[in-house]
């Protein structure tokens, strides 16, 4: 069950993440963000009152709004990141979280097996060759390291907050909820100051909100699925080893790959070919170990 729900949140989060990076070519990306993610708190509100989940709060809920504080920052250091470039560089350091929630997991007393810590090994390295890295002539900022390394120990630790957020499916919609919630206020707050220093919260195109009406199905998509893989590693991590679900789960770099060569038509690069087989290794070691 445990590799069941982290394969699925890596199919979940990889789709998200193609849908948004497709959002982010037509308007603002922390405009993507809030969008995205207040329709996922209309959602999860709804579910969370014909659910009942408000009877779960309780002190574990910090770790949704921390969750949802450390998300929209690590996100916004993640697109400057990229602004510098090169991609090629910054989006597999960007994979490296995983380091996070793996080294959680050791440290509570996650003892995988010998094939799993060579699945664990093997996975990681394809991960980060499924993005593509350059392998030489990318001169690189050493600001755009800085803020990738950021990103990265931010999105691994949103996963490690979101698993210790909730011990039932009740309480992991409200969580969920709340960290939705705290998403908004934190992305809602940078937006303003961004559109107050002289950026844009609609296209530029002159379509205006017309665009960003257009889009709210494909928003819809990205803020649900974004959600449901949120649920479904924290479902993952409680029902197995937190090092297996770390890993199964990151694996999304190559679900966003194949997304890409399969609508856009994009070739995939002999170096993101070899780390898509590797992860396809790793996925092995670690669901037989």
């Amino acid at each position: 069950m445990t590799a069941l729900f982290a394969l699925a949140t890596a199919l979940l989060w990889g789709l998200a993440d193609f849908g948004g990076g497709l959002l982010t070519r037509r308007m603002p990306a922390l405009t993507v963000v809030v969008a995205s993610q207040a329709i996922a708190v209309v959602v999860l509100g709804a579910i969370v009152v014909a659910t009942g989940g408000w009877s779960e709060a309780g002190p574990q809920l910090w770790y949704a709004v921390a969750a949802g504080v450390v998300g929209p920052v690590a996100m916004l250091c993640f697109y400057k990141a990229l602004a510098l470039g090169p991609m090629g560089v910054v989006s597999p350091l960007g994979s490296l979280g995983v380091v996070v929630p793996v080294s959680v997991g050791l440290l509570i007393g996650d003892r995988p097996g010998l094939l799993q810590f060579a699945g664990i090994g093997v996975a990681i390295v394809g991960i980060v060759l499924a993005g593509g890295p350059e392998l030489r002539g990318a001169p690189v900022q050493r600001q755009a390291v800085l803020l990738t390394l950021v990103a990265a120990f931010g999105f691994g630790s949103v996963m490690a907050l979101i698993a210790e957020a909730s011990s039932t499916l009740t309480g992991l919609f409200l969580a969920l909820f709340v960290q939705r919630v705290t998403n908004v206020a934190v992305g809602g707050a940078a937006l303003f100051v961004s559109v107050k220093r002289g950026g844009r919260a609609l296209p530029e195109d002159g379509g205006g909100v017309k665009v960003v009406l257009a889009a709210l199905p494909a928003l819809a998509f990205v803020g649900l699925a974004d959600v449901a893989a949120n649920g479904t590693y924290s479902i993952a991590a409680q029902t197995g080893p937190v090092t297996v679900a770390a890993v199964l789960a990151n694996l999304y770099p190559v679900i966003t790959a194949l997304a890409a060569r399969g609508v856009l038509k994009e070739r995939l690069r002999a170096v993101q070919a070899a780390g898509a087989g590797l992860a396809l290794v790793g996925t092995v070691l670690l669901a037989t170990g």
